[in-house]
């Protein structure tokens, strides 16, 4: 398929939005650029961080009887919701989604962005979903969903990148596979024999697990004993250059 893709945001759902977003400010270095009233007639609240020009998004339900609560009870509390990617022609990747048997899910068209939701449950896993914003072909440039100053709120001192996707499926090279046709991108095997799909900025690794889910998030910081002291001060164990948050694993690399 022709054209640019990159990860643009990853999303994911807790079931309160604090102190989540506030531990993911505070452990790594991050500042909430902006916080989305629109999100409120999905029965929802947000807050977004940037990660270098990378969005992370925590949102977590205000009621009952929301998808993103349903989705919580059926991944037993996974918090891996959302892989968001930019590209210059959303309606036709999402054509493409089609063309394999993946429902389109939501269409968001609120100029200058428009973008399109893939069903989670034809993406398995989680949603997947395609935009473009005017003028978003500079990395640095306008993506309303961030907020009308997303740029000034990116911090690179402690935290340098989101590198990395993990995703986990009893059938990982399936996974990988079936993400790939709907991204566009073949996936190929890594060095470690594992699953992957390598973007532009970031590479999607697919591991054994109980069930579809994406599950943790590789970040590059300048000091991982730094980053991990800052963890386990906030009370998160810690597993090796890893700990749970969120409802996902980060995984810390320099």
């Amino acid at each position: 398929m022709a054209g640019y893709i990159r990860l643009r945001q990853i999303c994911l759902v807790a079931r309160e939005l604090q102190p989540v977003v506030d531990d993911i400010a505070a452990i790594m270095g991050l500042r909430v650029c902006y916080r989305d009233g629109n999100v409120a007639k999905y029965g929802l609240e947000n807050a977004l961080l940037p990660v270098d020009t990378t969005l992370l998004e925590v949102v977590a339900p205000t009621q009952d009887g929301t998808a993103a609560g349903r989705f919580l009870d059926k991944m037993n509390g996974r918090g891996g919701y959302m892989a968001i990617f930019a590209c210059d022609d959303p309606d036709e990747r999402g054509r493409n989604a089609a063309g394999i048997g993946i429902r389109t899910a939501n269409v968001i068209d609120h100029a200058p962005y428009h973008g399109v939701q893939l069903h989670p449950r034809d993406c398995r896993a989680a949603f997947i979903e395609f935009n473009h914003t005017q003028g978003s072909d500079d990395i640095h440039g306008p993506y309303p969903p961030a907020g009308p100053d997303w740029q000034k709120s990116i911090r690179t001192d402690v935290t340098k990148a989101l590198v990395g996707v993990e995703m986990e499926s009893p059938d990982p090279h399936g996974l990988a596979e079936h993400w790939g046709r709907i991204i566009g991108i073949p996936a190929s095997r890594g060095s470690d024999g594992a699953s992957e799909i390598v973007l532009v900025n970031c590479r999607f690794r697919f591991i054994e697990g109980a069930s579809d889910a994406m599950s943790g998030l590789t970040l590059q910081v300048s000091n991982v004993a730094t980053v991990l002291e800052a963890a386990k001060a906030k009370g998160y164990a810690i597993n090796g250059n890893s700990f749970a948050l969120g409802g996902v694993d980060f995984h810390l690399v320099t």
